[in-house]
């Protein structure tokens, strides 16, 4: 029979066991390394990302419920949400590069169109519920992922995600 990995969860959750986290780490690193690789993540950034799963794992492994999951498919899905998260911050532009677009090919009308745009934006976020604008300040404006805002609030991954994606709709509407 294999080993039993809810056994050492339990044991780096209760003891901080280091030598129980080291084997997990030599048996899933590689493999999510891969499982990432295989999802189109180049190898450094993969490694990056073996190295932050862990890291949750180490931190969260109180957080473990062995009637929900298996120990590898708890670690697979944080490795999977990692993804996630980077892939989203790489598809959004740095507001730096935002600005410099701007500055290097703007014609005076475009710096206008661009200011009204802006304020437009801001007057619809003000509108937002509260704790739909929250979540779209920590996401985009804080730079946090879902699962950063999920820590912090304690709020659900899922409603952190609906309140972004109907603050996102709502903004759409006002904007047009």
């Amino acid at each position: 029979m294999g080993v039993d990995w809810t056994e050492h969860v339990q044991r780096i959750s209760e003891y901080g066991d280091e030598a129980a986290f080291a084997e997990l780490f030599h048996y899933f690193g590689p493999r999510i390394k891969a499982f990432l690789m295989r999802g189109g993540t180049d190898s450094t950034l993969a490694e990056e990302c073996v190295q932050d799963v862990m890291a949750t794992v180490w931190h969260k492994a109180k957080q473990f419920d062995p009637s929900r999951a298996s120990v590898s498919t708890w670690i697979y899905t944080i490795a999977r949400n990692r993804r996630i998260d980077i892939q989203r911050k790489q598809r959004r532009p740095e507001p730096e590069e935002l600005d410099r677009r701007y500055k290097e090919a703007a014609s005076q009308e475009e710096l206008i169109e661009f200011q009204q745009d802006c304020a437009k934006l801001g007057e619809a976020l003000k509108s937002l519920p509260k704790a739909q604008l929250e979540m779209i300040e920590r996401a985009y404006f804080g730079e946090m992922s879902h699962n950063e805002i999920s820590e912090v609030t304690g709020l659900p991954l899922g409603t952190i995600k609906s309140r972004i994606r109907l603050a996102l709709e709502r903004l759409r509407h006002q904007i047009k």
